[in-house]
């Protein structure tokens, strides 16, 4: 009970320091820039953190388009989002040691939207694809 007051009493005397002393423009100004700086700093420490293209990404997008137009035929409108995304790995269903990569890519035909998922074994930083799905994305 005693701390509760002295920790309310602490923060009525935080109040009272506040409303009598108005910060001036320079402080103002000084704690702008500092919130400016920390701004700067997070975006770049972002920009220099970001994720590598997960393994195998240039050959999932190769096979996107290979099996969108397999699905849907030949079209110049075939186009092939940048962003691979890595899924959670998946176990051999013949050799339960094993794992596979399974890459997830997104294909657009004019209006309709198509997800892609590849799975891959990657020995010695190779790919060899093992299986391949496609799905189209509508509300039906």
């Amino acid at each position: 009970m005693l701390l509760l007051i002295y920790r309310f009493t602490g923060m009525i005397r935080l109040v009272n320091l506040f409303r009598n002393r108005l910060p001036d423009s320079e402080e103002m100004m000084l704690v702008f820039l500092r919130l400016l700086l920390m701004i700067f700093l997070s975006c770049c420490y972002t920009a220099v953190n970001a994720a590598p293209p997960p393994q195998c990404s240039i050959e999932a997008r190769t096979q996107a388009k290979k099996l969108l137009e397999f699905h849907v035929g030949k079209d110049d409108r075939i186009e092939i989002d940048s962003g691979v995304f890595a899924l959670a790995s998946i176990r051999n269903p013949a050799n339960r040691k094993q794992q596979f990569a399974v890459l997830e890519v997104w294909g657009y035909i004019y209006k309709a939207q198509y997800r892609m998922r590849f799975i891959y074994y990657r020995p010695l930083d190779q790919c060899l694809l093992m299986g391949q799905e496609i799905l189209e994305f509508a509300r039906l």
